[in-house]
């Protein structure tokens, strides 16, 4: 005779059904690893948007001390020009 009660049995499954651990583990390591790399994608999006925050930053500065040189550049060729 068999160890297993048959499907018509009332009740869950799991109760006559046997435990697989060896898979079990599997799903939740695979589960586990799933949620790393989405919380590894996550953190690198936060990663690249700070990153190109600086770069608009360092873009900025970069516009601001040339057009700084520029117009120091103009006054001199004007103050030169009306003496």
């Amino acid at each position: 005779m068999s160890a297993r009660r048959p499907q018509t049995a009332a009740g869950s499954r799991f109760l006559y059904d046997s435990f697989d651990a060896a898979a079990a583990r599997i799903e939740a390591n695979e589960r586990v690893a799933e949620e790393r790399w989405a919380a590894l994608d996550w953190r690198l999006a936060q990663i690249d948007a700070v990153l190109e925050r600086l770069e608009k930053r360092i873009w900025l500065g970069v516009y601001g001390v040339a057009a700084f040189l520029l117009a120091q550049g103009a006054e001199a060729i004007i103050r030169t020009a009306m003496r």
